[in-house]
Order: structure tokens, then sequence, then C-alpha cells
């Protein structure tokens, strides 16, 4: 018998009550502000509000990520430890609440801050924060796995948190711009738009622990849990399935954070209107509230794998049409940007619903490991991602600024705008599909779950 048979049938197909699922759900609110608005702002925050250079810009984005290769890990195995000798992860989650208050941090920079000195404070609290984000998503993300539920039900729930994401996505991106000022923004602008959401981000949170004690109460599975430490990394790292779907995420993750940090630009520079970036963000994260529970009715019929495969697929055509820029027209490059919104409904909720049926198919295995190692990829993804993005920025000679200027860009660094928007997240998402057609496990965990 494999390990998922073994894994499989020591689990009762538990259908989870709707109320606990919408708690559970209610604390990606808080996490999808984190995950949307630093990407969605901060490179332009340093470059066109701070005067950072766009190469400084991007590695004081990177390099907190890279901090995150070595501790999301850690925090998984600290997250399995809890598991064993406490029976559940909350201290963890509690810490994670912490996470309002770097955020509100990351975008007061002082006054008298500009260039480099401004580069370092962010980065500085950015690696606090993707601390503290670790804290409370690894045990979060490690919840599917602990439940006693199979491959359906494992949708089901993520789709429910998807739901809840997308709408922190979408309410953040939509007031974030906003709340700085939008076309005049400044740095108090900044600084409101961060205490702002911060105080929503915490409530959301909180909520979203009382909702996995709820869950773990009902549908809790009590078999041992598995090893941590090394030993649960090298598990994690040697399995096969594993490899190639995390390999795929990480692809797709450095894709989507690449979009998001161009939206800003590609409104300013290409579509020549600043507040179109809010436009652009309705129509890239609004049609998720609407599409998800179709992906969730594809992933039914045909499987987690194939849907994924024609959400990859649909980015990468919707993207080569962005690349095209002004000459497609407005309502043809907000359609396109819709297309990619949709397709980026399916490739949150899927490959999050595929990682428990890779858990729950190794014996033996850590869950807070293989989350660890998971959540450190989609942070190096969402560092490559901007990173990518101002270095196109930096070969086309962009000009950097405080805010109030309006420098004007040569040639090269207005093409670098609208390629680094369409082309290379084209190129980036094939990619992430040859990766993805390597994954082989969804037809065994579809029919033993």
């Amino acid at each position: 018998m494999t390990g998922l048979d073994r894994r499989s049938t020591a689990a009762t197909d538990a259908t989870l009550p709707r109320g606990p699922l919408a708690g559970f759900a209610t604390g990606s609110l808080g996490m999808g502000v984190w995950v949307t608005v630093p990407g969605l702002l901060l490179l332009y925050f340093l470059t066109d509000v701070l005067a950072v250079d766009p190469w400084l810009a991007g590695i004081a984005l990177l390099l907190p990520k890279v901090a995150d290769v070595l501790l999301h890990p850690w925090v998984g195995h600290r997250a399995d430890v809890e598991q064993t000798r406490r029976g559940d992860r909350r201290r963890l989650l509690l810490l994670g609440c912490a996470l309002p208050l770097a955020f509100a941090a990351l975008f007061a920079v002082p006054g008298g801050l500009t260039g480099a000195s401004a580069a370092v404070w962010v980065a500085v609290f950015f690696v606090v924060g993707n601390l503290l984000f670790a804290a409370y998503q690894v045990p979060y993300l490690a919840t599917p796995a602990d439940l006693r539920i199979g491959y359906d039900e494992r949708t089901r729930l993520m789709a429910f948190r998807m739901v809840v994401l997308t709408l922190g996505i979408l309410v953040s991106g939509l007031l974030a711009p906003l709340l700085t000022g939008g076309d005049a923004a400044t740095r108090a602008g900044y600084q409101r738009m961060g205490v702002f959401l911060a105080v929503g981000m915490l409530l959301a949170m909180l909520v979203g622990v009382a909702g996995i004690t709820r869950l773990r109460g009902s549908a809790a599975d009590h078999t041992p849990a598995g090893h941590g430490g090394w030993r649960a990394l090298r598990t994690a790292l040697r399995d096969r399935q594993f490899r190639w779907l995390v390999a795929a995420y990480l692809a797709m993750s450095t894709t989507t954070h690449l979009v998001l940090a161009g939206v800003p630009y590609y409104a300013e520079y290409e579509l020549r209107a600043t507040g179109l970036t809010t436009v652009l963000v309705a129509a890239f994260v609004a049609p998720a509230l609407l599409v998800t529970p179709a992906w969730l009715v594809v992933a039914r019929r045909v499987g987690k794998q194939r849907a994924l495969l024609g959400a990859q697929g649909a980015f990468a055509l919707g993207s080569m049409v962005l690349a095209v820029g002004r000459p497609a027209g407005l309502p043809v490059l907000i359609g396109a940007v819709a297309v990619l919104g949709v397709a980026f409904a399916g490739m949150q909720l899927l490959p999050f619903s595929m990682l428990p049926d890779v858990i729950r198919a190794a014996p033996g295995s850590g869950a807070g490991t293989y989350t660890g190692v998971w959540t450190a990829t989609e942070a190096t993804g969402a560092a490559l991602g901007p990173y990518a993005y101002a270095l196109c920025l930096a070969a086309g000679g962009f000009v950097a600024s405080t805010a109030g200027e309006s420098p004007v860009q040569p040639d090269a660094a207005l093409a670098a705008v609208r390629y680094g928007f369409g082309l290379l997240p084209a190129v980036a998402m094939l990619a992430a599909l040859l990766l993805q057609r390597r994954y082989t496990l969804d037809g065994t965990a579809r029919t033993t779950s």
C-alpha cells in the first residue's frame, strides 16, 4: 500500500462546516494586504517617492526575500515541533499577528531619508515583516493537511480561502493607491495608508486564528505528527512530486508579482494615466471573486492538474496582448488584464489545494516543513518578480525621481515598461506550464481520496 493509500484510508472524508470555514478564510484578508500592497506599491514608492535608483530598489526588495529561503523552512520546523508538543500551531499564529506593525513601519519612512538610506529602512522592515508573515502563513497553510478531509474537500476549503484572499487583494489593491493620495501621492499619504490597512489586517488575522481552532475541533486528524528538522526537509526536497509542483509555483509566483509591480508603471508611462492603476488592479483581481467557484467545478470534473495547465496557458496569452501596448486600445488591454485575473484565480486555488495532496501522500511527513518550503518559494517569487521588472527598467535607462517630479523618460525606458509588463510574464508563465506538466500525482490523489 502506498503512502497516499495509507494516509487517505486513515482519513474520513469529513465535510467542513461553513462557519469555521468562513473564519479560517477571513485570516486571508490580512495576508492579502501583505501579499498585495508591497508588491503593488513598494517598488514605485522607492523609485518615484524616495528617489531610490531602480537597481538599488530592486536589491532592497530582493535581499529580504533571500532571507526567507532560510527563515520559512525553519518556521515550518517550529510549526511541526509545536504540533508535536502542543497538538496545535496556535502560538506561531498569534506571533504572526504582529505583522501589521511591520507593515505600517514599512511605509513610515522618516522624512529625512531618501535614496540609499530610505532603501535600508524599507529593507529592514521588509525582513521583519516577512518573518512575521511566515509565522502566520506557514501554520495557516498547514491546516488542510492537518484535517481529516479528502481531495475535493481540500479544494473546497481553499476555494473559501481564495474568495476571501481575493477580496483582501482587491480591497487593499484599490484602497492603497487612493489612500496614498493617488496622482499626488506623498510620504504622509503612504504613512496614512500603512496605518489604516494595518488595523484591518490585525482584526482579520485574529478572526483567522479563531477559525482554525474551530476547524481543528471539528475535523482534526489525530494520527501522529510527522518528523521535523533536517530529516523532514530532506524528505520534502527528495519528493519528486513536490519538487515539480514547487518549481512550477515559483515561476507562477514570480510572474504574478512581476505583473503587480509593473501595474503603476504601465498605467503612467504606457497608458499615460496614473489613475488607471486602480482600474488595472480591479480588472486583474475582481474576476477571481466571480470565477473561483467555476474553477472549483472545473477541478472536480477534469482534475486540478488539467485545470491548472489551462490557467497557465490563458495567463501567457493575455500577457502577450499587453506587450502590444496602446495600439491595441484601452478596452482590449483591460480585457487582457481581466483574462490574467481569471487565470490568476485558478493559479491561487489549484496549487494551494494540490500541496496538501502531496503532503498526505508522503508517509511520516512534517506538514509544517513542506509548507515552510512552499511559502519560501512563494516569497522568493514575490522578490524575483519586482526585481526582474526593476532590472528591465534599469536596462532601459529609467530615471528615478521624488514625489512631485516628472522626469522625461528615454524611449528605451518606455519600451522596457511595456515589454517587462507583457512579454516577460508570457515567457515566465510558459516556463511554469512546462514545469507543471512533470507533476503526475493528481490522478492518483483524485482516485484514492
